[in-house]
């Protein structure tokens, strides 16, 4: 743990900041307001789209950037302006789609906002993808054939569906691709199940605050984060102040100073309490 005085507040959404309804309570808004009369700057850090990271945002007061899909995007939440982007190169793109093909089609996700979010192709789906596509296909744009299709500026692929479907398909990813792409496994909060994503190298939760908070000439020991599961990791590892959430995964845990209690008893009011301890 630092002992430099938090200046930087990161919030993970999904598991940490709602609760196991989806919603912000009003425990978790009132201590992000605390926190900012407290002085600090707080950044959503998610590895939802901007759109569905929206209303989060605004739900909480908040205004600023957000950093989505987990790291491979930062946009500007008031005009939706993109900050910075890591994109998968077309080819590596299309060695992630086939290597995800057994699956089905995968979700590719692109900076399309606010017309596209993601691209796919209609056709037998895990029901957690297919019930995700049900409710978001309005903002999905339905091809013939993803490996025909122009693939510039994707920042993620992935899939939804059950635990051993998603590690199955992760280590066939890993043997196919390698180190050529950041690779998650997490737990898929608001459909069940899980979700595999392929990611640029380079990007990260944790790459894409550091950026931000050198631009606000914030250094990493000033920075406290809480998150829970294994896209918090390397968030909650770094900074100079990490708390896992009760729910945690046992690595997040693990590598956390301090661990708050559940999202289901709104730990995330206590979690902040602890960061507002150290200054």
């Amino acid at each position: 743990m630092s002992a430099a005085r938090p200046r930087l507040l990161a919030l993970d959404i999904d598991g940490t900041l709602l609760g196991p309804d989806g919603e912000v309570g009003d425990g978790a808004r009132e201590a992000v307001e605390r926190a900012r009369r407290a002085g600090l700057r707080v950044v959503l850090c998610t590895g939802r789209r901007f759109r569905t990271a929206l209303p989060v945002q605004q739900a909480l007061g908040l205004a600023g950037p957000i950093v989505l899909h987990n790291g491979a995007l930062v946009k500007e939440s008031t005009s939706g302006h993109t900050l910075s982007a890591r994109t998968l190169a077309p080819g590596l793109c299309r060695e992630a789609i086939a290597a995800l093909r057994p699956h089905g089609p995968p979700l590719v996700y692109v900076d399309g906002y606010p017309e596209t979010d993601f691209v796919t192709e209609r056709g037998p789906a895990h029901p957690t993808q297919a019930e995700y596509l049900a409710e978001h296909g309005e903002h999905c744009a339905f091809v013939e054939d993803l490996a025909q299709t122009a693939l510039e500026g994707v920042l993620m692929v992935s899939v939804m569906a059950d635990a051993a479907t998603v590690a199955r398909l992760g280590a066939r990813a890993a043997e196919a691709l390698g180190p050529r792409v950041h690779r998650h496994e997490i737990q898929n909060h608001g459909y069940g199940g899980h979700i595999l994503e392929l990611l640029p190298t380079g990007s990260g939760k944790w790459q894409a605050l550091r950026g931000l908070a050198a631009g606000w000439g914030i250094g990493a020991g000033e920075i406290a984060a809480v998150g829970d599961d294994l896209n918090d990791l390397e968030l909650v590892r770094e900074a100079g102040l990490g708390i896992a959430m009760g729910n945690a995964v046992p690595a997040v845990r693990a590598v956390a100073d301090l661990v708050a209690p559940s999202h289901a008893e709104q730990g995330i009011a206590r979690a902040i309490e602890m960061v507002l301890g150290t200054r």
